[in-house]
């Protein structure tokens, strides 16, 4: 190479891309620990339903039960079609691929709006590119990182399935459909990171456009002939992804719808970054009220505004999980035999069996619930860390005080959601039984998991206080955790003294006592106020910590 060529200036093209290995390494040290709890979870579900299936379904009797109750609209439209319900592969496939698809769709929309439009929306990317970095060097880095992580995560639960004795074939065709479907939502994120102007806003197209391609899936799957799917799942790419059928057919080909949407989608992004000026989006600013209202003006009143679109996104989703666990509570209960391991696992020792899987369905209602709570009153901490709330913290507004508003909204909006979740399931069981007196009953049976919501409040509260920078982390770990363990934890061997007394399995038990125990309710929500006191303590006291 002669010193000419050396110092021949890069093309245009070039320039534009120059650092993105830098930047690439940057994000990968900066998120490593996200996705690897990501690839974990994922991963760990696939190998934990194969593991409660196996066990629930010994034989191909009980799965061949099992695929007449699949095959049903309710099932369809909430997990897709039960196109290969006989085997376990087809069991996994019902169980657990549209969690785990929309899962990573989830986590993919979050980790490219994260890592573009909130830096570009916090000033960092400004300071980035007057360095060596080019115009698009941080944003390819950040869609690239974004899609090697579908690809770990579809590699892994490929993996988990194999591991589990799944046939390999249609483990790596279940692995591909979901990185495919991430792949796609990388493209759909990076899309609106150009068309918002703000995180929240990209994350809002994000959410929406997943919930629009679940819906247009679900209207597909009802409209299906046997176990084809309309037409009308082509336009959604979680339905392409469903469309590969592992364990069933094992169709390839929508690989190449998925992986090409979410390519063009980048390229159309990549030309958009290069119209726009930095921190601007396409979509114009919709101009708000010229003054804001009594409600909003108090702190309280700004947290509920924030927040009224998680709060009615979460409350939705919570509803069409208790209408379809009354919905099939009946069904589900002819499978499950007293001595089997899924019976003792849902019911315990209770021998009404219907009446232990829908308390095993409330507490799983309640497990959603919170995963809300916890959502919201993160706003303690992720606000701080991002720097919004030091300005409010510097004027009249005390901490303790702001930590509260804080605090309240989840508090009252998990109350309600528990409510609405625990009158639909009675309402649907009811109406399958015909007998309307169960939604009362199963409403009061959704509030007594009240105080355990304030203690995911008390908890979240009491890291961020003392443990700022870890406390998202630890928070989301430490409820992980207490769902598997409530969830899963005699399928795993855990003693049940153990595995009993979590938050959520202790109301369970308490609720389908004969007599009911008031006695970890009271506890739940002593042990709660003591945490979140000795958390707005902390947090009145210590010094103010960034990200």
């Amino acid at each position: 190479m002669t010193a000419a060529t050396l110092a021949r200036p890069m093309s245009s093209s070039s320039r534009d891309f120059a650092g993105w290995t830098t930047a690439a390494q940057f994000l990968f040290r900066r998120n490593w620990v996200r996705m690897l709890v990501w690839v974990l979870v994922l991963a760990g579900l696939i190998a934990i339903v194969i593991v409660s299936q196996r066990q629930t379904f010994p034989t191909q009797a009980d799965r061949t039960a099992y695929a007449a109750i699949a095959n049903t609209p309710a099932v369809a439209a909430l997990t897709g079609l039960p196109y290969a319900a006989g085997s376990l592969g087809g069991i996994l496939i019902i169980k657990i691929w549209m969690t785990d698809a929309v899962a990573l769709a989830f986590a993919v929309t979050f980790l490219v709006t994260r890592n573009g439009r909130a830096e570009e929306e916090n000033g960092r990317t400004e300071l980035l590119r007057a360095g060596a970095l080019g115009r698009h060097a941080y944003t390819f880095a950040n869609w690239l990182l974004a899609a090697i992580f579908s690809i770990v995560v579809g590699l892994a639960c490929a993996g988990a399935a194999i591991g589990e004795g799944l046939p390999a074939y249609g483990a790596l065709v279940m692995g591909a459909s979901f990185t495919g479907v991430g792949l796609a939502f990388v493209g759909v994120a990076a899309l609106a990171g150009q068309l918002a102007q703000t995180s929240r806003g990209a994350n809002g197209i994000g959410i929406i456009m997943i919930g629009v391609a679940y819906l247009v899936r679900a209207a597909g799957d009802l409209a299906a002939k046997h176990d084809v799917a309309g037409g009308i799942s082509w336009v959604s790419p979680i339905g392409w992804g469903q469309a590969m059928r592992s364990f069933g057919e094992n169709n390839w080909s929508p690989l190449l719808l998925l992986v090409g949407f979410g390519v063009v989608l980048c390229l159309l992004a990549l030309r958009l970054e290069s119209m726009r000026d930095l921190g601007a989006g396409l979509l114009p600013d919709r101009p708000g009220p010229r003054t804001a209202s009594a409600l909003t003006q108090t702190p309280i009143g700004l947290t509920l505004r924030l927040q009224r679109w998680s709060i009615l996104g979460w409350a939705i989703g919570i509803l069409v999980g208790g209408l379809f666990f009354g919905a099939v509570a009946t069904a589900m209960s002819n499978i499950l035999t007293g001595n089997s391991a899924a019976a003792t696992a849902i019911l315990g020792s209770s021998k009404d069996v219907v009446g232990g899987l829908l308390a095993y369905f409330t507490m799983a209602d309640g497990l959603l619930v919170g995963a809300f709570v916890l959502q919201s009153v993160a706003s303690v901490r992720s606000e701080e860390a991002s720097g919004s709330v030091e300005l409010q913290w510097s004027g009249a507004i005390s901490r303790v005080r702001w930590a509260l508003s804080r605090i309240v909204v989840p508090a009252v909006a998990s109350l309600v959601v528990l409510i609405i979740s625990g009158y639909a399931e009675g309402a649907s069981y009811g109406a399958a039984i015909s007998d309307p007196s169960q939604a009362g009953r199963f409403t009061a049976i959704a509030i007594a998991y009240w105080p355990t919501m304030l203690l995911v409040i008390g908890v979240v509260v009491f890291l961020a206080g003392w443990l700022p920078r870890w406390s998202l982390t630890v928070s989301w770990v430490l409820y992980g955790l207490v769902v598997l363990v409530s969830m899963f934890g005699e399928l795993l061997k855990l003693p049940k003294s153990f595995a009993n007394d979590t938050p959520f399995t202790a109301i369970e038990n308490a609720t389908t006592k004969a007599s009911f125990d008031s006695l970890p309710l009271i506890v739940l929500a002593v042990i709660a106020i003591v945490l979140a006191v000795l958390g707005l303590l902390r947090l009145r006291s210590r010094d103010y910590v960034a990200s």
